[in-house]
């Protein structure tokens, strides 16, 4: 390998696994330019297959949990696919701003967790007005409304740490070459 290239890839490396804005960069740059990142649709695309199928798995092992169905039928709704694909889009630029302030994980989590929380809340309270909300937390005990229950706080944070670590900043790193 050239030292060039292994320059290039010691650079971009970070030893703290994507918490670093720089690290973002492709390890190898194209001399000929001709690569370039996905773009906004295709991360959309990307973002709304990742939530829904996060909310699959999670719906069926939570139904395993309380019924012991090993078939494992989770289950999602078609308004999860817009719902997933803006969040986790806007956290791009919130963990980019979260980053760039040296913000300590904890605080980021927190950050993203309040953000799933207000986003799920307003996008329940618009598909309750179309009767079209396919969520109902009522009959938990911290639930606001039903639309949102701060039961979930932990799974939305352990889906905030893997959207931030592994999503986000692997999305960002795809190029497409020409």
């Amino acid at each position: 390998m050239g030292t060039r290239k292994l320059k290039a890839m010691q650079t971009h490396c970070s030893c703290d696994q994507g918490t670093s804005v720089e690290s973002e960069a492709p390890a190898e740059a194209d001399s000929s330019g001709s690569s370039r990142p996905l773009s906004p649709l295709v991360r959309l695309y990307v973002y709304a297959l990742h939530g829904c199928l996060c909310e699959v798995a999670f719906t069926a092992v939570l139904d395993w949990c309380i019924t012991q169905d090993r078939r494992l039928a989770g289950h999602s709704s078609l308004w999860a696919l817009p719902m997933y694909a803006t969040a986790i889009y806007l956290m791009e630029n919130l963990r980019t701003w979260l980053l760039a302030q040296h913000q300590p994980l904890l605080v980021r989590l927190t950050a993203y967790t309040l953000f799933i929380y207000s986003w799920e809340f307003t996008w329940g309270a618009g598909l309750r007005l179309l009767r079209a909300c396919p969520w109902d937390y009522s009959g938990y005990r911290y639930n606001l409304g039903g639309l949102v229950t701060l039961e979930y706080a932990l799974p939305w944070s352990v889906a905030a740490f893997i959207a931030e670590q592994h999503v986000i900043s692997n999305t960002l790193r795809i190029r497409l070459h020409k």
